[in-house]
């Protein structure tokens, strides 16, 4: 079997899926995207394709080294993320190929279903409370929002207690019974974070993810050290390589993203170093239901695998979701909180080509949101 072509599709909201094709007829899908740099990683997938042509998909960590390593200049969010994109189309042909999901070629599942959870948001604490309970009785046991806009460099008494304020009410409203996650995305200064996260702490989130940025990650033990909390990090780690001073910091979870982090080959690595320092894997996922897809392949076949991130309602996708582009968007029913074990060959789902090519006319311009300080400065989005 050789790879004969490829294209790459830019969809709405912000998402980029990759078609790989061979000369037997099967085709894989990947997700190879950047969120708000699609264009570049859509460039970056065609370079590394001129790679593949006339190879054989199955030879998946021969490709993935030469992919990786080849082109003398390495890492990154956008090769890492073409990379990553690649990688997944290749397993999804090879579970296809042998008639088989790719967790069954990863060793076969430690699992029968995996645990999700959910963004919620609100302009006022009562907002995120209300938007709180209605994914509860949709079905969710876990979710997640962000704890503060932008935030001051050392917060002061009103920033401090509007955090605090924002998190009871939502522990209020869903009771103990849910698990509530904070993602602080990289807006706290060390000091910022070792200052409110023991404020937290009577409220007893379920980690506290990317409490600063990832420059300073290889120095969380400061932060891990200030709390009971546990320290999710990794959404902006790319390897292993990435992943290795992390691990030593006291993080409890670690949050590789499938369609950045190198695929599914390199994540399968990561979760097994995670595992060495008793650290959990949670992938990150807010994006689209080829990612998710690759991501449900990884959760399956780890055994140190916590809970899955996924899109359904986050803020980014109004106007599509990830269950616009399935044939069968039942695959990723959930209930009581968990999605069960994807049975299809290959990642397990099969995406609907016109409704992506009807969309790809379409395309996007998704751009994230620049933010200012009081002063003019710029603020961590």
């Amino acid at each position: 079997m050789k790879i004969v072509g490829f294209e790459t599709f830019l969809v709405p909201p912000r998402w980029l899926f990759l078609r790989v094709d061979t000369d037997e007829g099967i085709t894989g899908w990947g997700e190879p995207i950047v969120e708000g740099r699609a264009e570049t990683v859509q460039a970056a997938v065609a370079t590394l394709m001129e790679l593949l042509i006339a190879k054989n998909p199955l030879h998946i960590e021969e490709h993935w080294q030469v992919l990786a390593k080849g082109g003398f200049y390495r890492g990154g969010p956008v090769l890492s993320s073409a990379l990553a994109g690649i990688d997944q189309a290749l397993w999804d042909i090879k579970g296809k190929y042998h008639e088989a999901p790719v967790h069954e070629l990863l060793g076969g599942p430690v699992r029968q279903r995996a645990r999700m959870y959910t963004w919620i948001g609100g302009d006022t604490p009562d907002d995120l409370a209300d938007d709180a309970r209605a994914k509860v009785a949709a079905g969710f046991t876990a979710v997640k929002c962000n704890v503060s806009a932008a935030l001051s460099p050392v917060p002061g008494a009103a920033e401090t207690r509007a955090i605090v304020d924002r998190l009871s009410v939502l522990r209020e409203a869903v009771g103990d019974e849910v698990d509530i996650a904070l993602d602080f995305h990289g807006r706290f200064t060390s000091a910022a974070a070792r200052r409110i996260l023991p404020l937290l702490e009577p409220l007893l989130p379920l980690f506290v993810e990317e409490p600063v940025l990832p420059e300073f990650s290889r120095d969380l033990r400061h932060v891990t050290e200030s709390t009971s909390i546990p320290i999710a990090a990794g959404e902006r780690l790319y390897s292993r390589w990435d992943f290795r001073d992390v691990l030593t910091t006291g993080i409890a979870v670690a949050q590789p993203d499938l369609s950045h982090a190198g695929g599914i080959s390199e994540v399968r690595r990561i979760a097994a170093a995670a595992e060495t320092y008793d650290v959990a894997l949670a992938p990150h996922c807010p994006l689209g239901p080829i990612a998710l897809a690759a991501s449900l392949q990884i959760d399956f076949a780890v055994p140190n695998f916590l809970i899955q991130e996924q899109s359904l309602g986050i803020p980014y996708s109004t106007g599509n979701d990830l269950l616009d582009y399935l044939v069968d968007p039942a695959v990723f029913a959930f209930s009581d909180g968990y999605v069960d074990r994807p049975v299809a060959p290959g990642l397990g789902i099969s995406v609907d080509e016109d409704a992506v090519r009807r969309a790809a006319e379409l395309g996007h311009r998704w751009r994230n949101a620049v933010w200012r300080h009081a002063d003019g400065s710029f603020a961590e989005w």
